[in-house]
């Protein structure tokens, strides 16, 4: 049995999608679906059972049918960069990890856990998954505060030698369509040009970028959950990992390979950036693979231009889900 926790989000139901394209249905998805579109994300799915998030926790300390777990995949948290409530991030990203680490460190169950790039800050202090430099990093925002106070337990108490973490940089692609506001830029470029023919972005406020110059590491889902499979598969293979393509591209790029995709002419207007963004926003990520590929995982990163074109050709332009 694999659980998958935040198993009706965009990285969890991926995972589920992957695990059931590998012959896996004995899977035990947790979450909480309230009146989000996630379930959406679960209709094409094969699974065994579901349990709710808050129940799940007492749940495999008191049931006995939990024996026969092989495998907990946490990917459920609070993905908000922009939440407010301090307590309820510590407790939902940080408790919440811490005892599900302990319960699957006690049993020897293998558990990979979702940190996150938001952990890096601004950057200033690279992008380095070097579990030494941990202690480094400064977050600039609740949300990464959160993930990086559980990486630096785990190394505490010693566990990154038992267990895997994954800093995500930035995913897009099919299943994330209930994120609201937290959604790729993709999908919400793919809305805004279907409408408006026009694609609006931030405007830049230091001189060094240029607007719509700012940049990320942009990795498609198809590419994270491959590497997801691949660690599950090594699972001699321990630490904290980044997941990105190493290569940093524009906002333009991004802008310019959705227009491409959808056959229309580039139109790109850029707008003020919210004061509350101003001060909590990263300017540049890149993703550094050189320890991912050093352990031997050989999964090929798609171009931004080849992603995108897979996303909103066959999913986007369709309807579909995974």
């Amino acid at each position: 049995m694999i659980i998958v926790t935040g198993g009706a989000g965009f990285i969890g139901s991926a995972f589920v999608w992957k695990l059931n394209r590998e012959g896996i249905t004995n899977i035990v998805i947790v979450d909480s679906l309230k009146e989000s579109d996630k379930w959406k994300n679960l209709v094409g799915l094969q699974f065994t059972d579901f349990i709710h998030k808050d129940d799940f926790i007492e749940f495999i300390y008191m049931s006995e049918g939990f024996a026969d777990v092989d495998a907990v995949i946490h990917m459920g948290a609070c993905s908000s960069t922009t939440e407010t409530d301090g307590d309820y991030l510590m407790e939902n990203n940080y408790r919440y990890t811490q005892n599900l680490a302990e319960w699957c460190l006690e049993r020897n169950v293998y558990f990979l856990y979702a940190s996150s790039a938001a952990t890096y800050g601004d950057g200033l202090q690279g992008f380095d998954d070097k579990e030494e430099k941990l202690s480094k990093f400064r977050p600039i925002n609740r949300y990464g505060f959160s993930k990086h106070f559980f990486d630096l337990h785990a190394q505490s108490k010693g566990w990154l030698d038992k267990i895997v973490g994954l800093k995500f940089f930035n995913v897009f692609g099919p299943n994330e369509y209930h994120k609201d506001d937290m959604k790729s830029v993709v999908c919400k470029a793919y809305s805004q040009i279907l409408e408006t023919n026009t694609l609006k972005l931030f405007k830049s406020y230091r001189p060094d970028y240029a607007d719509g110059g700012q940049k990320r590491d942009f990795v498609y889902i198809k590419d994270v959950v491959d590497t997801m499979w691949w660690l599950l598969n090594n699972r001699s293979t321990t630490g904290i990992f980044n997941v990105g393509t190493g290569q940093a591209r524009t906002w333009n790029d991004l802008g310019a390979a959705v227009f491409k995709s959808m056959g229309k002419p580039l139109s790109i207007t850029y707008i003020d950036m919210p004061d509350a963004l101003k001060n909590q926003y990263q300017y540049f990520t890149l993703a550094p693979t050189k320890k991912l590929a050093d352990v031997g995982c050989n999964v090929h990163f798609r171009s931004l231009e080849d992603s995108v074109q897979d996303y909103v050709s066959e999913y986007l332009e369709k309807g579909l889900y995974l």
